[in-house]
């Protein structure tokens, strides 16, 4: 049962062999003429038609030709039917008085079209059947066996043609049978192939339209005994002419019913095929000789485009990928509009200047052509920015959606909400219905973003490790594709779009599309785990209740740029208007002394207001410099914290003295800020809390070394208890300045000792 529909196949194509090797034989024997005789009036056989690329055309007989033996034999002992010509292989022709002697050979260059192209054709649909009972040993579809029946009817009919216009009359009512069941048979084999897909396109009445064939080859065998027999070629090919508007009329209703589903796609492929594959045969033959009595194209050269059927078909049938139609068509509609006006141009120019006696012809038409082409490129540039390369379909505009992608991953703070806007993006853009997530490590296991693709493991294993050497790195297979979006440290992450039907091949557009989107989430998926790590890193930091060293450093970057912030608007403000105000002050004191003598009172209070502004900008002053310490930024540290301890010994209790004399090192700025403020916060506290007469500052470098020692006679402090609160405080902001610079700290202080630190540091 499992190779019942191959062994009807096999039956089929040893059938046609047969047929084909008979057809052979008449094809040597009954050479084509491809001419139409007729009798004159007297009694004369004269050649009253040559049907263009045939024997007879090139071999070179000619209209109005009078025959005047045919094989050395008097051509009216000749066997003359329907007005043909048959068994020639040499005759002699009276043309315009002269014997013109004609010979016939079938294997000659020109007989291409008439003989080898059909042969051709078989051979190829023979072998597109070889390959179809080959994947249907393990299928068996009924669809296999049509799609069979199909091909070897469209070849038949074509190979059919030479030897029904050679006068044979099976040929003939072969050639009827198979052309005209050719849409028939097409229409049968979408019926089977989409109902094992399931899904019924059409009810399967249809199919009585089976007997149109039975009724043509009736009229054929009665032909020389009808009225109309001369309308019957004609009436036969009005008959393939309505099943084909039938085949189309449901084709258009099928891509109706289903423009939303899954098969809609391959619908439009196989119109396309449709109308590629049988137009020229429609435009440039039948509906010509049908109406006006007269074709473009011979029938043979025209059936020869019927070869894309079987090339598309056993394509399609094969599991294989299929192309993009959509995209296809929206370029060809781009193109076509692009090429109509210079086609135009460029066809009424040439005949316009279609002078061959005139000199210098050739040299003109290719200077204007030239400067044509080149309009043409600067035109279509510009379309290309007006239209801002939407020129094709909304639905393919691959750089739009790539910088749409990008804003909406713009705020995303989770690998959640990237690979949701991915699994968007590619929904939107490709062919396809499903989008998951995997992450597959480098020891080959694989594991679901979202658990409940679990399922989908087993299936995809193997496809999923094998996209995992680069970035970007595509697998197609029948159902869609699996590429690597990222990865990090030991982990990729594959993204795996399947659809229920088979996608389309990725057009090169589409795969750089998504080559670029895998770099951009790459790149979104590094900065997101990062910031993932940083904040799980943090979060850790806080339980052990301590920060580590770069941001230490940040904190007090921000906060030197805020110190710097504060003493510019304090300097650039309230400094400023304070200076104005006692300037005013003292203008209206010195007016008022000249004036008028004042109650000595008076002149006391306003002297007193003016003693008080210049405190208030001595300390704003002091201030804004103690906040940003401006000679530290123009002449180094060393000066910085010179006249740090100058400004402190005016208002210390205690002698302060400064040893920088061995300080020789080259530090950047942080550095320098976060050690002035060290000396600042440790004179801070000597003030505050120390109670000493001495106190030394000793800052050097030695070696690869920076040394800072701070050390007073005062009252000390006990380390445990940390000597009160503000002194804790003070020392705590020295301890993390300390860490910030990823240096050591050590403290010597006990109750009525004094202190001592000393903080060390590497360049």
């Amino acid at each position: 049962m499992k190779s019942k529909y191959n062994k009807i196949s096999v039956v089929l194509i040893l059938l046609t062999l047969v047929y084909v090797i008979y057809l052979t034989y008449i094809s040597t024997n009954n050479l084509l003429v491809g001419a139409t005789i007729s009798e004159n009036k007297q009694g004369e056989i004269k050649i009253k038609d040559v049907e263009d690329f045939t024997m007879a055309y090139y071999a070179g007989v000619q209209k109005g030709d009078i025959v005047k033996n045919i094989n050395g034999q008097n051509v009216k002992s000749i066997n003359i039917q329907m007005n043909k010509l048959k068994n020639v292989n040499s005759m002699v022709v009276d043309r315009n008085g002269h014997d013109i002697e004609i010979k016939l050979n079938l294997f000659n260059d020109r007989n291409f079209s008439t003989y080898l192209i059909p042969i051709i054709f078989y051979v190829v649909c023979l072998f597109c059947c070889f390959f179809i009972i080959k994947i249907n040993e393990e299928k068996n579809l009924k669809s296999a066996l049509v799609l069979i029946v199909f091909l070897l009817s469209a070849s038949i009919a074509y190979i059919s043609a030479g030897g029904s216009a050679k006068g044979d009359l099976l040929s003939r009512c072969i050639m009827l049978l198979t052309l005209i069941t050719v849409p028939l048979n097409y229409l049968l084999f979408l019926y089977h192939y989409f109902k094992e897909l399931g899904t019924v396109l059409f009810s399967k009445k249809v199919f009585v339209l089976y007997l149109f064939p039975t009724i043509n080859i009736l009229f054929e065998l009665f032909r020389s005994r009808l009225s109309f027999g001369d309308f019957i070629p004609k009436f036969n090919l009005i008959s393939f002419f309505l099943l084909f508007l039938v085949v189309a009329y449901y084709f258009i209703v099928i891509l109706r019913r289903n423009k939303d589903t899954d098969q809609a796609h391959i619908i439009k492929v196989l119109v396309v095929i449709n109308i590629l594959a049988f137009s020229p045969f429609l435009c440039l033959y039948l509906i010509p000789y049908v109406f006006f009595n007269d074709y473009y194209v011979s029938s043979f050269l025209t059936a020869s485009f019927m070869l894309l059927i079987p090339f598309s078909l056993v394509y399609q049938f094969m599991s294989n990928k299929i192309y993009n139609v959509d995209f296809i068509l929206s370029k060809l509609k781009y193109y076509g509009f692009l090429a109509l006006t210079p086609t135009i141009i460029l066809v009424t120019t040439i005949e316009l200047l279609r002078e061959p006696e005139e000199n210098f012809y050739n040299l003109k038409l290719t200077f204007l052509i030239y400067i044509l082409m080149l309009a043409v490129f600067y035109y279509k540039e510009i379309l290309d920015f007006r239209f801002k390369l939407k020129r094709v379909s909304e639905r393919f505009n691959y750089q739009d959606s790539i910088y749409k992608f990008t804003q909406l991953i713009r705020n995303s703070s989770s690998l959640n909400q990237v690979f949701g806007e991915l699994k968007t993006t590619i929904l939107e853009v490709t062919l396809t219905s499903k989008v998951y997530i995997f992450e597959v490590t480098y020891d080959g296991n694989v594991k679901a973003f979202d658990e409940r693709d679990s399922s989908l493991i087993d299936d995809y294993q193997v496809l999923l490790n094998s996209v995992t050497v680069e970035i970007g790195k595509i697998t197609e297979f029948n159902q869609g594709f699996a590429m690597k979006v990222g990865e990090r440290g030991d982990r990729s992450f594959v993204v795996l779009c399947l659809s229920k039907m088979n996608t389309p091949r990725l057009s090169r557009e589409e795969i750089s599309w998504l080559k670029t989107l895998s770099f951009y989430v790459n790149v979104s998926i590094e900065n997101v785990m990062k910031i993932e790590e940083l904040m799980n890193h943090l979060e850790d930091l806080k339980k052990q209740e301590t920060n580590p060293v770069w941001l230490k450093k940040l904190m007090f970057t921000i906060e030197e740029k805020q110190r710097s912030d504060l003493a510019r608007d304090l300097h650039d403000s309230v400094l400023q208007d304070l200076i104005s105000l006692k300037r005013q002050c003292e203008l209206f004191l010195a007016d008022f002394k000249k004036e008028e003598p004042c109650q000595l009172e008076v002149q006391d209070k306003l002297h007193q207001m003016n003693e008080q502004m210049s405190d208030v900008i001595l300390m704003t002053r002091e201030t804004c410099h103690e906040l940003r310490p401006q000679l530290l930024y123009d002449l180094g540290l060393v000066k910085a914290v010179s006249k740090l301890a100058a400004q402190q010994q005016e208002r210390a209790p205690f002698h302060i003295r400064l040893n920088t004399g061995r300080f020789t090192a080259a530090l950047d700025l942080d550095t320098q800020l976060n050690l002035y403020r060290i000396i600042q916060e440790f004179l801070s506290n000597a003030m505050k809390h120390s109670q000493a007469n001495e106190v030394l500052i000793m800052l050097i470098s030695i070696q690869n070394k920076v040394i800072l020692h701070y050390e007073d006679d005062g009252v000390g402090c006990n380390q445990e208890e940390g000597g009160g609160q503000s002194m804790s405080m003070g020392l705590s902001g020295i301890k993390e300045r300390v860490r910030a610079l990823d240096g050591r700290m050590k403290i010597d202080t006990s109750e009525g000792n004094g202190f001592k630190a000393d903080i060390e540091m590497e360049l």
